[in-house]
């Protein structure tokens, strides 16, 4: 059973960049950032494939967030720059046995704890 485990997220104001950080306890596949706000339901917000060639992000990550992994340290990164109150929410690593990019959250088999990241405007 692999384990993930998040670091990185924090309290910055808007405009600012954090890096989260998520470490696999064993060689994981494609891999995703969910992220779920308070009364809303859990979006992903980029994915990035087994071998970081292949990436996907939400419409409003697009530019300002950049997903990528190294599977020497089985750990994939997001880095969020321009960073906005609408981005506050609990971020969630995860990892699944596909090769290829996932949109479905059902593919996910493996999920860590979450890690709050807070915008203030």
């Amino acid at each position: 059973q692999v384990q993930l485990v998040e670091s990185g997220g924090g309290l910055v104001q808007a405009g600012g960049s954090l890096r989260l950080s998520c470490a696999a306890s064993g060689r994981t596949f494609s891999s995703a950032w969910f992220r779920q706000a308070p009364g809303k339901e859990r979006e992903l917000v980029a994915a990035i494939s087994w071998n970081g060639i292949s990436t996907y992000y939400l419409d409003s990550a697009k530019g300002r967030f950049t997903i990528s992994r190294d599977n020497a340290k089985n750990t994939v990164y997001l880095q969020m720059n321009s960073l906005k109150p609408e981005d506050t929410a609990v971020y969630y690593c995860a990892a699944s046995n596909l090769l290829g990019i996932s949109r479905s959250e059902y593919d996910y088999n493996y999920w860590g704890q979450g890690t709050q990241v807070t915008v203030s405007s």
